[in-house]
């Protein structure tokens, strides 16, 4: 058992899992990844917190857990737990990340290309949306309880609310790709697909086309699309927004 005070390395590889206590007060998390081993370091306070518990054999697979590339089980998170893990400072809340299927996915870092078309399109988005619209930049799109994705905008019904926003209120998800296009191009657009949002955009930052993803189902996107930098990117679930990323190449900030 962990007590007040006490720090402890924990291997959670096949031969062990850590069982949570929801009960603990705060604890303070710092992740590893290695090609044998996953180690957490916990502090806990106040009182016990969790404790270890060996498996039966080398092949069984902890509950709660996700299975990686080389065949090592993950410890599984859920959506609640990384919100009170940034809540509690564990997690910067600069950190830049998303949860797919419990597993933690950096993402890359942004630079000065995409930060400009951001910038830009925001303002798009702000002035040309019509008022039943309404757009958030970079929010945690919460999709599951154990997946969010933080694209960098999505658009919906004003009424709806941010609050409810999900894979069903969601009109339009739009992603920036530089370094991450092909990823954002193909699994994220898989994810995307699979929780029902109904239409993406994803930016090439270097060429200035789109490629727009309609109709989503289980295996992906039945139609896909790629729309110049010079034509109109008009969205189905959003009329009376137009834009054409051409005009980017005029702005000045």
């Amino acid at each position: 058992m962990f007590t007040a005070g006490n720090h402890i390395k924990i291997c959670l590889c096949q031969q062990t899992r850590l069982e949570h206590c929801p009960t603990a007060p705060t604890f303070r998390l710092e992740l590893g990844l290695g090609c044998t081993d996953y180690y957490a370091i916990a502090t806990a306070k106040g009182r016990a917190m969790s404790k270890l518990v060996p498996l039966d054999d080398d092949t069984a697979v902890p509950p709660n857990t996700t299975r990686a590339a080389e065949g090592l089980p993950r410890r599984r998170f859920t959506v609640a737990e990384i919100e009170a893990f940034v809540e509690t400072g564990v997690i910067p809340e600069e950190e830049r990340f998303e949860l797919i299927g419990g597993e933690i996915v950096p993402m890359s870092p942004k630079g000065m290309t995409h930060e400009r078309i951001k910038m830009w399109l925001n303002e798009q988005l702000v002035r040309n949306l019509p008022l039943q619209f309404a757009t958030n930049p970079e929010t945690t799109f919460r999709l599951a309880d154990d997946t969010f994705l933080e694209p960098d905008f999505v658009v919906f019904e004003r009424a709806t609310g941010l609050e409810r926003l999900n894979g069903a209120t969601c009109l339009l998800a739009i992603e920036i790709g530089l370094s991450s296009l092909s990823y954002d191009r193909g699994r994220k657009a898989e994810i995307y697909a699979a929780f029902g949002i109904r239409e993406l955009w994803v930016i090439d930052g270097r060429r200035l086309e789109t490629r727009v993803f309609r109709e989503p189902g289980a295996e992906g996107y039945r139609v896909v699309s790629d729309v110049e930098a010079g034509e109109a990117l008009e969205p189905l679930g959003v009329p009376g927004f137009t834009v054409r990323l051409a005009a980017f190449e005029r702005f000045v900030g």
